[in-house]
Order: structure tokens, then C-alpha cells, then sequence
């Protein structure tokens, strides 16, 4: 079957990587997936046996999820959003899909429901129509007001058939972040965690009794790059490594090695998943695609939640995971070289956690119900 899915990620890389999982392992079963990606290319995320194409590129301007930038780095026009939707429909139209999955919306990405919305239209005036699944991972951005998740449900009603929600529902369900009608609930389609298999050790040590320091793929995370410095001062006794992601990675590096330390400071590695199971502990924020990482590797980890703005998402999520053993959470605001170095320590100190309490096929999942459905259709 062929299988089209629509994602743009803003600001961090957490949602391309998803659908590039998800995308990955409907080729895995032998299917024909095209990503359409409106986000800023990632090349350290692995595109194999995914066809991608890249749309017009936007990203937010800082945590400002209404304010979009186009690639020259001014605020978009209307001329820009026409091309990307055009492009969008096309690939579509082109490629005639027997599913459609779009990416976060329509519970997000709501400064881009015109072209999600025009994407739809094309889908259902297509001569057979295409299942029509929305993915989302386990927690989301509550609505700050409640008709946008009445907005949401009406966008659900009329186009999709199902909610993939990527999350085991042992640990979160969709109702910590989300109003839950009774239209919606019969739609919601549990698929358990969307992540890659678990890494092997990396195979030349790299990461070895470290502690890594990681902000995912975006240009994010300048204070905890920042206080991870001075608290590497005082924990000189384990060696870190702090590895910064984003389009300017290479200008936030040399400010950052300007400061004197020691730590190995360098841009965002494609091995890293590799390099946690041998890591001392881990210092990180709390995106979906990171906390999987830590949770299949078992590494001691703190945790300190994004909360620029008026983001809550990872503040849910490692509310979540806080009970677990070697998990400590830092909010911002408390983050100090001194608090880091008391979570490091009470971290690396606890009982290591089991890595196989939760289910993390996902992917394989969400093929096996997304085909399924197809199948019915046919």
C-alpha cells in the first residue's frame, strides 16, 4: 500500500523523527511511504527507506508558534503558504495514497490549518479516498481555550477515521493533556511508544562514564548548556560531554568553548541513542523522542522540562516519569550548577530502572492498525 505523511516541526526536530520512525517501519512491511516535511531539514535524523519530501521550509520564531519564518528568515507571506500548499496537494494527488496521516494536527500546528485543511478536501475528492489518521504522541499542549479542542473534535469528526496515539496507556493517557469527548474516545487508537529498536552500546565506548548533556535537535537550551559548564566544574571527577543541536549549532559551540571548560563540547550526534546505555548519566529536557531514549536505555537521567512560553508538554510528561527510579526533574526556574549537581548525584545513586515494563513497538503497531483499516476499506 502506499502511505502519505504530513508533519512540520517548528522549533525542536522531536516530530519529524516520529514520523520518520512511524514512516520507516511501513516500509519495514513492505509498504511505499512518502514524508512530506515542512519543517527546516534535520540531516542528522536517518531518512532510510523513506521517500522524503521536502516542503518550503518554516520554523517558529522562537517559542512563538503563531509567528512563522520562511528560510530567508522573515516572517512568511501568503505567496510562501500557497506554494507549500500547492506542493502539499500535489504530492498527494500524485501519488494517490490508500493512508493519510497528519502529524499533530488537527490538535496542533493551528497557524497551518489551512493547508492541513486543504490537504483534507484533496484527500476526500480523491476518486478513493485514502484512510485519513491523525498521529499524536502521549502528551500534548492542553487548549488554552476550550473551543479549540471543540475545533479539534470537529476536524476529527468530519475527516478522519482514527486517532493513533502513540503512548502506552499503562503509563499516559491521552485525558493528563487533552479533553476526551465521547466522538473523540471512540476514535483514539493506543499504539504504545513510536521509537526506533533499542540501541546497542556504542561500539567504539564513545559516551562512556559521561555525563551527557543534550538538547535535542533544535536551537534550544542555551541556559542548561550554560550551567552545565559550571556544574561540570564541580564534578570534575566524571568527564562530560555536551552536545548541541540547531541550524547555528557551530556559533552556539564556539560561544559555549569560549567559557574555558573542560567538557568536550560538539554539535548533536546521529549516535547518540548509541552512547546512553554507557553514559554515567544524562542531562536533558524532556521531548517525547528523548524520554523514550532514556527509558530504552536505562540511563540515569535528569530531567529538565521546556517551558519557554507558555509550554506545559514536557513538564507533564516528566511529571509522568518522575516516580521511576534514577530519574530526577529540575524545573528551569530552580536550575542551578549547584541543584544540577544534587540531581546528578541522587540520579546516578539509585537502583538502575528496568528498560522492558513498557511497550515500545508503536510503529509496528500503528502499521498493523493503519493497514488494517485500509484492508477494510478495500
Amino acid at each position: 500500500m502506499k502511505v502519505l505523511i504530513a508533519v512540520t516541526h517548528l522549533l525542536g526536530t522531536g516530530h519529524l523523527s516520529r514520523a520518520l520512525t512511524l514512516g520507516r517501519a511501513f516500509a519495514d512491511a513492505g509498504h511505499q511511504v512518502r514524508v512530506a516535511s515542512g519543517g527546516f531539514p534535520a540531516a542528522q535524523l536517518n531518512t532510510d527507506e523513506v521517500e522524503l519530501l521536502q516542503l518550503p521550509p518554516l520554523r517558529s520564531d522562537g517559542v512563538d508558534f503563531t509567528r512563522l519564518l520562511d528560510e530567508t528568515g522573515t516572517v512568511t507571506e501568503a505567496a510562501y503558504y500557497a506554494r507549500r500548499q500547492t506542493a502539499l496537494c500535489a504530492a498527494l494527488s500524485d501519488m494517490q495514497p490508500d493512508i493519510l496521516i497528519t502529524e499533530l494536527y488537527p490538535f496542533g500546528r493551528r497557524s497551518l490549518a489551512a493547508e492541513f485543511q486543504a490537504l483534507l478536501r484533496t484527500a476526500h475528492a480523491q476518486p478513493r479516498r485514502p484512510v485519513v489518521l491523525a498521529s499524536i504522541r502521549d502528551i500534548l499542549a492542553p487548549p488554552s481555550k476550550p473551543k479549540k479542542a471543540t475545533q479539534a473534535d470537529a476536524m476529527i469528526a468530519e475527516f478522519y477515521d482514527a486517532v493513533l496515539v502513540h503512548s502506552d496507556p499503562v503509563a499516559t493517557r491521552l485525558e493528563v493533556s487533552w479533553p476526551v469527548s465521547e466522538m473523540l474516545q471512540a476514535k483514539l487508537r493506543y499504539t504504545g511508544y513510536v521509537a526506533p529498536p533499542a540501541a546497542m552500546p556504542h561500539p567504539q565506548n564513545a559516551g562512556r562514564g559521561e555525563v551527557l548533556v543534550s538538547a535535542g535537535g533544535g536551537s534550544v537550551g542555551d541556559a542548561l548548556f550554560e550551567t552545565a559548564l559550571l556544574a561540570a566544574a564541580q564534578m570534575a571527577d566524571i568527564p562530560w560531554r555536551l552536545l548541541v543541536g540547531g541550524s547555528d549549532a557551530t556559533d552556539r559551540i564556539a560561544r559555549l568553548t569560549a567559557k574555558g571548560s573542560p567538557a568536550v563540547i560538539e554539535a548533536a550526534r546521529p549516535d547518540f541513542r548509541q552512547m546512553l546505555p554507557l553514559a554515567a548519566a544524562s542531562v536533558s529536557m524532556c521531548g517525547y523522542n528523548t524520554a523514550l531514549d532514556l527509558l530504552q536505555a536505562g540511563t540515569p537521567s535528569v530531567l529538565i522540562p521546556f517551558d519557554a512560553g507558555k509550554e506545559v508538554e514536557q513538564g507533564l510528561r516528566a511529571e509522568s516519569l518522575s516516580p521511576l527510579d534514577g530519574i530526577e526533574v529540575l524545573r528551569s526556574s530552580d536550575l542551578t550548577p549547584a541543584s544540577l549537581c544534587t540531581a546528578l548525584n541522587a540520579a546516578i545513586t539509585s537502583p538502575r530502572r528496568a528498560t522492558n515494563e513498557l511497550q515500545f513497538d508503536g510503529a509496528a503497531r500503528a502499521v498493523e492498525i493503519s493497514i488494517g483499516m485500509a484492508e477494510g476499506r478495500a
